[in-house]
């Protein structure tokens, strides 16, 4: 009988991303075996058509009572032969533990990992997938695997159609305020465009008016806003095909990993040092060259700076070659 793995991510569209890492290594090692994936209720869209998963899992934290119970009777239903939980938060664990897996997988940072079968440290000194590829060493072997993305067929039509080259997209939003690039910063690299290229504004519906404050900021006259017009997938095919995107610390940034895309990443309060920088072969990296005592404030960003004067994202961002 062919194994059966389960991977779990139950965090954001980036770390979802990033895992997607495990996929490619573990069918290369297992090619007959199934591959199932559980990710938060929302993030379908990332793995929409994957043709190395056999089955999507979801997680509705909305209902989480409801939803971890159902998970539980599914997953040990599936009777998987290994379990790999690359998240490290208590509701992750709890289906590891409860898996009925022969092997429980994660890291020692979870908080019920002491039920795990095989528990791996989490070290920030390393990219998130060396130290995602370390939960599955043992199945395969240390070289971790690149992040992947399946546009479909029709993506990859719709984006030659509709967006032919040369272009450029800038994503300028993110969740987190401390992560976020001031709109002025951005608009200086915009206006610094020559004028023939095309530059598309993208992001979610949510967005979408920050794309548009920003496009009525810029002299330049070939912008469009395609913040919440394409599904995740098409969004994914454009930026492969773009002379440059420009990102943030944030999900765009590994959507580019992910297509081997060119990007120029900018890095505000957090810092490449923690395992999220890019992986694409054209990738340059833009933070600031001022040493600050305070900076990186954390792995994640902030609501606010910390020290309430921001200087981190004092950078001006210059067309990358």
């Amino acid at each position: 009988m062919a194994k059966r793995f389960l991977i779990i991510q139950t965090a954001f569209i980036g770390d979802v991303i990033l895992a997607t890492a495990l996929i490619e290594k573990l069918h290369a090692f297992y090619p007959e075996a199934e591959i199932h994936f559980l990710i938060k209720k929302g993030n379908e869209k990332i793995l929409k058509g994957h043709p190395l998963l056999k089955k999507v899992l979801l997680f509705d934290k909305k209902n989480k009572l409801k939803s971890l119970f159902g998970l539980i009777a599914e997953i040990r239903k599936n009777k998987y032969n290994a379990v790999v939980n690359v998240h490290r938060h208590f509701s992750s664990g709890l289906l590891t533990a409860l898996s009925g897996a022969k092997e429980k997988i994660g890291f020692r940072q979870n908080p019920l990992s002491f039920l795990f079968t095989k528990r791996i440290g989490h070290e920030w000194a390393k990219h998130e997938i060396q130290r995602n590829q370390e939960l599955i060493a043992h199945l395969s072997d240390e070289k971790s695997a690149k992040p992947k993305l399946y546009p479909s067929a029709d993506d990859w039509h719709f984006v030659k159609e509709n967006y032919p080259e040369p272009y450029i997209t800038i994503s300028p939003a993110t969740l987190w305020p401390t992560k976020a690039l001031p709109l002025q910063r951005w608009a200086g690299l915009i206006d610094s465009i020559p004028s023939d290229k095309k530059i598309y504004l993208l992001g979610s519906a949510a967005d979408a008016e920050i794309c548009h404050r920003l496009k009525n900021m810029c002299q330049h006259q070939s912008i469009e806003v395609l913040a919440g017009q394409l599904s995740f997938l098409k969004d994914a095919a454009l930026m492969s095909q773009a002379e440059m995107n420009y990102v943030l610390d944030s999900g765009p940034l590994h959507i580019c990993s992910a297509m081997n895309a060119p990007v120029t990443a900018v890095f505000c309060s957090t810092s490449p040092n923690y395992g999220f920088g890019p992986l694409s072969d054209i990738s340059f990296i833009v933070e600031t060259k001022v040493n600050l005592s305070c900076r990186p404030c954390g792995a994640h960003g902030h609501k606010k700076c910390p020290e309430g004067h921001f200087k981190c994202a004092e950078i001006s961002i210059r067309i990358s070659q």
